[in-house]
């Protein structure tokens, strides 16, 4: 994909996904919670030349369900269409299946998986406080419920 005139691919990360942590901390600020998810999952990194620019961690779960666990675009690259890309990425890759992610309740988190195609399903209350050591703020909000939501591709 060409974005701004800079050559964006997307690839399965198969090495060291440690060495993805900084831009995974950026979607999930506990280490502990990536390291619970982050080998069992498949990476995908986006790259502009060399560097990466985004990352997404995919669990995939019974029933034909895949769930994103980490979903991350570096702060210099947001607002390209470099999220999009990644969720689109991922759909492609796992057809007939049912993707759902869990996020906080932040109305432009919310607003950008709506406008993906992705609808509110289930809420899990109090996730944030209680599976996290320090509060998370994002937009001025501190995070609580874990709010999913799911596409059917």
């Amino acid at each position: 994909m060409i974005m701004n005139g800079e050559k964006i691919t997307v690839v399965r990360v198969e090495g060291d996904k440690r060495a993805f942590l900084p831009l995974l901390l950026v979607g999930d600020e506990s280490e502990r919670m990536i390291d619970g998810y982050l080998e069992r999952g498949e990476l995908f990194a986006a790259y502009c030349g060399e560097d990466p620019v985004a990352v997404c961690v995919v669990v995939g779960l019974a029933g034909g369900l895949v769930e994103v666990k980490n979903l991350a675009v570096d702060s210099r690259w947001r607002r390209r269409g470099i999220g999009r890309m990644m969720l689109r990425s991922v759909e492609t890759l796992f057809p007939g299946s049912t993707i759902q992610l869990g996020t906080g309740e932040v109305p432009s988190t919310m607003l950008f998986y709506q406008s993906c195609g992705y609808e509110v399903s289930h809420r899990i209350p109090d996730f944030f406080i209680l599976n996290y050591d320090e509060p998370i703020v994002e937009d001025g909000i501190q995070l609580k419920d874990m709010v999913y939501l799911k596409k059917k591709v």
